[in-house]
């Protein structure tokens, strides 16, 4: 339809009369969930985009004060569902930092493992699904697949399938058996193939590459000043990676095992290559972790009274009978100092922060969510100005947005 004066979406210049309003989403299939964009076109091409957002409404922040800090995992998990276990070490880690934790050893790594194993499976989803709306199925099916494998050591470790909530304050649900080791072996010796297949399908693929290159480009200044991070920033050749610039978990351990992935093209193929070869750098990691996994306990002490006691403990102690009693019935498990605290990780598409304000009780009296999606969504309508409609599908995958992110 012809845009008139009236719509706040119409440019000013001689040409506004051809000009016309283009909903893309909330349903269409190549936003993967629920985003929306109003886009001013002329023709074909792109004058304008207007992110919309606010279709998926959660409530996640408010509910991080209402629920305490294990709680709380069960929510999180719903915030980046493709890798819902990092979101709870990130969320823990922040908890932790405010408590003055100190985890131990086995902790440590095996969440190192399942940080990287969710980096993985994210990235697959990313670049397998960018494949698919760009009509490369074989890919899709070939990523997918190998998701389905770290599901199966996600679920061998906490019981569940999607969403695992399987970090708590202090440490774990429970502890890994010989078969999530053999799993993980299993999986770091064999993903090195999948994804030389993944690679060779998708590079090797004119359509794919002319489709991706030279498209939805972000300088390194841009990315710097609109506050991007994870593989959108470093492929605009920002070198920063939390997880060595701000070493936390087993990575500063680790830190010889694996490179920090970056380009300069800062367009769709770009981010595309950062993704595919950080999956290799993640298995490295993986592969170190998990041959130098150490023994011992996976949750602190008793004696802290901030863990939830083994069942073992509960059923065949006092103490941990009462531990148990009071943190659950009675909620007097944490006695927090007054004071605000903020922790990040990087995570899958950048990074996740979570920002708490402590009142001294055992929840949080503000719990705020710096998440990577909502950075990145709103560098959209500069990347695709001048674009074309069909570009769309190429630039929201490249920077992979998850809608509950947003909707906060």
């Amino acid at each position: 339809m012809p845009v008139t004066a009236l719509d706040p979406l119409a440019d000013a210049g001689t040409d506004q009369e051809y000009h016309y309003t283009l909903n893309f989403g909330p349903q269409h299939p190549a936003t993967h969930t629920t985003l929306r964009l109003i886009l001013t076109l002329d023709g074909e091409t792109i004058v304008k985009a207007v992110p919309d957002i606010g279709f998926l409404h959660s409530g996640f922040e408010k509910l991080g004060e209402d629920l305490d800090f294990n709680q709380y995992v069960t929510i999180v998990d719903r915030m980046n569902y493709i890798s819902p276990v990092a979101n709870e070490i990130a969320w823990h880690y922040t908890v932790e930092k405010l408590l003055k934790i100190q985890l131990t050893p086995r902790c440590v790594y095996i969440r190192t493992i399942l940080a990287e194993l969710a980096r993985i499976s994210d990235h697959l989803l990313c670049v397998g699904a960018a494949a698919l709306d760009l009509g490369g199925l074989t890919a899709f099916l070939y990523a997918f697949n190998a998701r389905e494998k770290i599901y199966n050591i996600i679920e061998g470790a906490s019981g569940q399938r999607y969403h695992p909530s399987y970090t708590r304050v202090g440490g774990l649900l429970s502890d890994v058996s010989e078969t999530f080791v053999d799993q993980v072996r299993d999986f770091a010796k064999s993903f090195p193939k999948v994804h030389a297949d993944v690679r060779r399908m998708l590079n090797k693929n004119k359509i794919f590459v002319d489709r991706t290159k030279g498209v939805g480009v972000l300088t390194r200044d841009e990315a710097i000043n609109m506050g991007c991070s994870g593989p959108v920033a470093r492929a605009a050749g920002v070198t920063r990676d939390l997880r060595k610039d701000e070493p936390y978990l087993a990575y500063g351990e680790l830190s010889g095992s694996f490179q920090m992935v970056c380009a300069k093209g800062g367009d769709c193929y770009s981010r595309y290559l950062v993704r595919m070869d950080e999956m290799l750098e993640s298995a490295k990691i993986i592969h170190a972790a998990i041959e130098n996994l150490p023994s011992g306990p996976v949750n602190v002490s008793l004696d802290d009274k901030l863990t939830i006691p083994d069942k073992s403990a509960t059923y065949r102690s006092i103490e941990g009978l009462i531990q148990h009693f009071e943190l659950f019935m009675w909620n007097r498990r944490f006695e927090t100092p007054v004071e605000e605290v903020y922790g990040a990780n990087e995570t899958a598409n950048g990074e996740l922060g979570f920002y708490l304000v402590a009142d001294g009780g055992g929840k949080a009296f503000r719990a705020r969510t710096r998440p990577p999606s909502f950075i990145h969504f709103a560098t959209f309508p500069h990347l695709i100005e001048g674009h074309q409609i069909s570009d769309v599908p190429a630039v929201l995958g490249s920077l992979n947005i998850i809608a509950a992110e947003l909707d906060r």
